[in-house]
């Protein structure tokens, strides 16, 4: 009899549910290959328990306080998490610490959102097919704020595969890239070696010539960066354009997020039949899809999650603080509706069936 694995199998390295245990956190994955936003809990030290919900072609995660932020394919849906509601969630009550469920969606259109992060105007977004970064709001499906200089106007085509925003005291600082072309999808014609990190503020390239820069954060003061096509984590020296690599891994390495003193990281598989990934270096080494936990002062790998079915390619991590075991609705079934919050209060509504 051939055993069949139940959905989001994974395997884990013992001292996983121990460290997120103990750093009081939950990881929470996109993957838009499977359509799922997943909360990783720590069920005990030696244990851990996911919680996938569908958020379709799921991509950048923003988080702030309270508030969870996603980008769909078409949309930004906005979450607030409540503890109140989690404690007395209907079907299962007193188990989440927290619970997020959406309060708002902005209807962008598909504009092929990637990272995502709220700053000091609003929630920031990595405009992808446009090839700027937006603000997003109820005003207008985006409003542009700054392109590049080699971006001759707004207009869709995915030109240079703008993908990653850092935010420095909650303003743009740095973004990476695929290319600097023109034309609509000419980042592919050098993909391997063509990447880009920009700062936003002077749109100076500060470091180039590389292999499919993604996730940009800035750590201590200083930026980091996944270079997806040959499995390295960089830290950028900003001053001459050269990096150090922090740890190579044999996977396309994508979503970052760091807590403590240790980085989180994504690993996907790379699509076997996909010409834009076919040639890349590391082409017949990704074939698992998980996390990577660094520890950051000495980089060394810590432990690891490993898929064994449903996830193939992830595109954002981050940390929750200070929960445990938080819930999360989608809007798919209506159920968030029946949460109700005020200032002052939380309610369960009771479900009006009509025949």
């Amino acid at each position: 009899m051939i055993d069949t694995l139940a959905p989001f199998s994974c395997t884990y390295s013992p001292n996983f549910p121990e460290l997120i245990n103990q750093l009081n956190c939950t990881l929470v994955i996109s993957t838009y290959q499977a359509g799922k936003v997943i909360f990783i809990s720590a069920k005990n030290d030696n244990e851990l328990i996911q919680l996938p919900r569908t958020f379709d072609k799921a991509m950048g995660i923003a988080v702030d306080n309270n508030k969870l932020g996603v980008a769909t394919k078409d949309e930004v849906i906005i979450l607030v998490n409540s503890t109140d509601l989690a404690s007395s969630y209907p079907k299962q009550p007193n188990v989440y610490d927290g619970l997020f469920i959406p309060r708002a969606s902005y209807y962008t259109g598909q504009i092929d959102i990637h990272d995502l992060d709220w700053g000091k105007e609003g929630l920031w977004a990595v405009n992808t097919a446009f090839s700027c970064l937006t603000l997003i709001d109820e005003n207008f499906s985006f409003t542009p704020k700054w392109k590049s200089k080699f971006i001759s106007k707004i207009a869709s085509g995915d030109h240079c595969h703008l993908n990653g925003l850092a935010l420095s005291d909650g303003v743009p600082k740095y973004v990476s890239a695929f290319g600097t072309g023109d034309k609509p999808q000419s980042w592919r014609e050098e993909i391997t070696s063509g990447g880009v990190i920009i700062d936003v503020s002077s749109d100076e390239i500060i470091c180039q010539s590389l292999p499919m820069p993604h996730s940009p954060r800035i750590y201590n003061g200083s930026l980091y960066v996944l270079l997806s096509a040959t499995g390295e984590i960089v830290k950028v020296n900003i001053d001459n354009g050269t990096f150090d690599v922090i740890k190579k891994l044999d996977g396309f390495v994508r979503g970052m997020d760091k807590y403590g003193d240790y980085l989180f990281i994504g690993l996907s598989k790379l699509r076997q039949n996909s010409s834009t990934f076919k040639d890349l270096p590391i082409a017949k080494l990704a074939n698992q899809a998980g996390i990577i936990v660094i520890h950051l002062p000495t980089g060394a790998i810590i432990g690891q999650i490993l898929y064994k079915n449903s996830v193939d390619e992830i595109y954002d991590v981050q940390v929750l603080p200070n929960l445990k075991r938080p819930g999360i609705l989608n809007t798919k079934n209506g159920f968030h509706k029946l949460g109700l919050t005020t200032p002052q209060s939380t309610y369960w509504a009771k479900e009006i069936i009509e025949h």
